[in-house]
Formats: C-alpha cells, sequence, structure tokens
C-alpha cells in the first residue's frame, strides 16, 4: 500500500516537472541563457559565446526554433539574445518577429556569435556570455533547463547557488525519492489517487492537442499529413493504433519542426511529454474510455518515465523519448486494457528488451520517426504481455524485479552510452562550423 504523504510527494513531483516547452526544449534553453545575460548588458551586441554540454549541444543540433525559419543552436543563442523574454522562461522566444530575426542573422552573419561544446555528459549545462560595448554578462543555467545557478555582471557574481544545489539535476533530492518507491506502490496510487489532485493533467492534454491541430494545419509538416492518410484521413479512426500514431508524431513533428505551439514537457522534453500522452488520448477517444480513467493512466506514464529519466540523466545518447517515455506510456496503455500489476511488469519487460539502446542523434525530424517505432514497440508490448508472452528475466538486461529492469534501463545510457555520446557529437562536429 502506498501512503498518503507518499501519494502526495509523487503528484508534487509531477505537478513540478510538468513545464510547457515552446519548440525543442534545449533551444530554448540557449535562448534564456542568452536573454538572461542580455536583459543585465546595455547597448549593442557586440559578441554572443555559448558553452553547451554535449545532450544540449546535440538535441539543439538541426532544431526548429519557434518564429522563426532557422534551425540550430547559434540562431536560438542570438535569437535569445537579441529578442528572447527571460520572464517567459522556455517560451522565452514567444515574441520574435521578422525583424528580431533579421538582427539575429546579422549577427551571426558578422561572425559575432559562438557554440562550443564543454564536456560530454548527461547532465545539463549551459554558459552564455554576451557583451555589449559596456557591459560583458554571463549566466549558467545547470541541473534544469531553467535552472540558472549564476549571474556574473562584468565580473561581478551577482547571484549564485551553492555547489551543492548546483549539481542536484533538480534531481538528486527526486531521484533518490522516486526510487524509493515501487512499480506497485505506483500501481496502488493510479487505482486510489483523488481525480481532484491530478485534474491539473489535463493541461498536458489541452496543450499537446492544441500542438497536434497546429502541426496537422501547418505547410511545413511531412509526416503529420502521411499518418493522417495512413488513419483513413479521420483524427478518431477505429483503428486505435493508427489514432494513436497521429496524435502522438503529428504532435511531434510541429514540436522539433518549431511550430509557435508549446508542448506540456515531462522530465525537461516536449516530446517525452506527448508521447507520455497523445497515445493514451487517442485510446481513449477510439474506445469511448473516461477521462478521468485518461488521467489515472497518465499518472502512471509520468511517473514510469520520470523513474527511467532519473537514472540516465536528463540527456543521454539513447532516445529517452521513445525507451524512457515509451515504456512509461505502454504501461499506462496496459492500464487503460484493464491489465493487471503482472501485466505491466510484463509489458516493461517486453519494452526493455526491444527499443533500448535507441540512439538520440538531437531533437530533430527523425524524433517523429523515433516516436512511431515507439508507439508502435508500445502496442506491440502491451499485446503481447496481456497474452501472457513476455521477455523472461534470465535473458540480457532484464532484471528480477520491474525496478531493477528500470534501473537497468537507465544504466544503458549513463554511464553505458557515453562514448557513443561522444561519437554523435564527432558526427556533427563535422557536419559544421560550430566546433
Amino acid at each position: 500500500m502506498i501512503t498518503h504523504a507518499a501519494v502526495d510527494f509523487l503528484i508534487q513531483a509531477i505537478q513540478a516537472d510538468m513545464q510547457p516547452a515552446l519548440g525543442v526544449t534545449e533551444p530554448g534553453a540557449i535562448a534564456l541563457a542568452a536573454a538572461k545575460a542580455k536583459s543585465y548588458a546595455k547597448g549593442q551586441i557586440q559578441q554572443v559565446n555559448v558553452l553547451l554540454n554535449s545532450g544540449i549541444y546535440k538535441n539543439g543540433f538541426t532544431c526548429g526554433i519557434p518564429n522563426s525559419d532557422k534551425v540550430g543552436n547559434k540562431n536560438a543563442a542570438a535569437l535569445g539574445a537579441v529578442a528572447g523574454n527571460p520572464e517567459k522562461g522556455l517560451e522565452v522566444l514567444a515574441d520574435v518577429t521578422p525583424e528580431d530575426n533579421e538582427k539575429a542573422q546579422q549577427l551571426i552573419e558578422s561572425g559575432k556569435v559562438s557554440v562550443k561544446v564543454c564536456e560530454i555528459t548527461p547532465h545539463i549545462f549551459i554558459k552564455a556570455e554576451v557583451k555589449t560595448q559596456s557591459d560583458v554578462c554571463t549566466v549558467t543555467i545547470a541541473g534544469g533547463h531553467t535552472h540558472i545557478v549564476q549571474i556574473t555582471v562584468n565580473g561581478n557574481t551577482i547571484f549564485e547557488i551553492r555547489e551543492k544545489e548546483k549539481t542536484v539535476d533538480r534531481d538528486s533530492s527526486k531521484k533518490t525519492n522516486i526510487h524509493a518507491y515501487t512499480l506497485a506502490q505506483f500501481y496502488d496510487l493510479i487505482q486510489s489517487v483523488s481525480i481532484a489532485n491530478i485534474n491539473f493533467i489535463q493541461q498536458a492534454y489541452d496543450m499537446n492537442t492544441t500542438l497536434f491541430y497546429s502541426s496537422l494545419k501547418s505547410s511545413k509538416t511531412i509526416f503529420a499529413k502521411s499518418l493522417y492518410t495512413m488513419n483513413q484521413t479521420k483524427i478518431i479512426s477505429e483503428d486505435e493504433l493508427a489514432t494513436a500514431q497521429l496524435l502522438c508524431n503529428a504532435a511531434i513533428e510541429g514540436r522539433v519542426i518549431g511550430l509557435d505551439k508549446p508542448a506540456m514537457s515531462i522530465t525537461g522534453s516536449g516530446a517525452h511529454g506527448i508521447i507520455c500522452t497523445m497515445p493514451l488520448y487517442g485510446v481513449c477517444k477510439v474506445n469511448g474510455i473516461a477521462a478521468d480513467t485518461l488521467l489515472r493512466a497518465t499518472v502512471l506514464s509520468y511517473l514510469i518515465t520520470m523513474y527511467i529519466k532519473e537514472y540516465s540523466g536528463k540527456l543521454s545518447a539513447f532516445c529517452g523519448c521513445a525507451i524512457a517515455a515509451g515504456t512509461g506510456m505502454a504501461c499506462a496503455l496496459a492500464y487503460l486494457k484493464q491489465g493487471t500489476l503482472n501485466d505491466i511488469k510484463a509489458v516493461i519487460n517486453n519494452m526493455a528488451a526491444s527499443i533500448t539502446g535507441m540512439i538520440c542523434d538531437g531533437g530533430n525530424q527523425g524524433c517523429t520517426m523515433k516516436g512511431i517505432v515507439a508507439v508502435d514497440a508500445a502496442f506491440r508490448s502491451v499485446r503481447f504481455a496481456l497474452q501472457h508472452v513476455y521477455i523472461d528475466d534470465v535473458h540480457g538486461i532484464i532484471g528480477r524485479t520491474p525496478e531493477e529492469t528500470l534501473h537497468n534501463m537507465g544504466r544503458i545510457a549513463s554511464p553505458g552510452m557515453i562514448e557513443t555520446e561522444k561519437t554523435i557529437i564527432d558526427i556533427l562536429k563535422e557536419k559544421s562550423t560550430e566546433n
């Protein structure tokens, strides 16, 4: 059984983790750091220098930027410095105009914007320096996409978080706590929690559905149109898999190309948040499942995703969208289909044995294809599990308990894929002048 205190903690952890994100989260974080630095530096911009950890660099490498037809880290940094509103967090570029884009391009073309990788690590790190005629300001983000840990102006530190708090990844305390719970307790929670306590999750569906419709209508999307055709040119058809693929991956495509509608992120990722929610929404619409049941299922989807990500790190060389969020969504899908706790354990084994190891090569259009694979794997894993067909724990990375399996999935990313991350970064550097 799960205690009332544990229920409160886990629901509050979800609520704190859900954040609106406009475009891919990493360019938003880069723009936020640059915008914050410019807010302390008066006058005309002379130089913007940005240092990034490998995951931030990779995820922002070719992703679309809201309110711009440009992509990538340099453009995010330049736009943040020119026109970003740091008060809007990850929606920092919400008010960018065509004129702002022109100014940002002028900065880049004149060689005044530099972006470099400083470390191969899954831990978030961004250091943005903005120089003007009169000032130099540096803003450092670490541990979370909006977690500013230091601000210096003209050599003077005006804000700083203690070293112990810098490395928390908004996560050390949460990591210890969330891993103190078991799958059985999560299962107990979703059956017993008051709907009034989880109604806030509806915000994710409202936001992600709006993004989906924007993506479907956009002239820039291609996968969305194809998935719509595959779903009998319907948004909700009688085919739950095709419906889930459309709702989920059209929204992901819209996000990675930079449409100006936010996604509700979880564990710092809009795509994670979309995969955790939109396939479940599709299944409920097709089958007439009650909204309250959808909210309960989403709690499980979020908790499993968070559980894996706290082991793997926020950013790593494996595709957390498919592996972590895909597994969370698959567990929730089993719940929607009246699966038992043992069925959900079997789903975890099937997901762990199949897609663990899928690489992340950045926030880009490939995320759409990875999302398609993840949704397909989730549906198949659930279908097998409900027939009592699953990978036994004697095989591969499957643990003796579901918690051990989830831990092993995270370990594949960190420390397991550090060298993979380095290789991916080397490939990206070969394609770019941002080295």
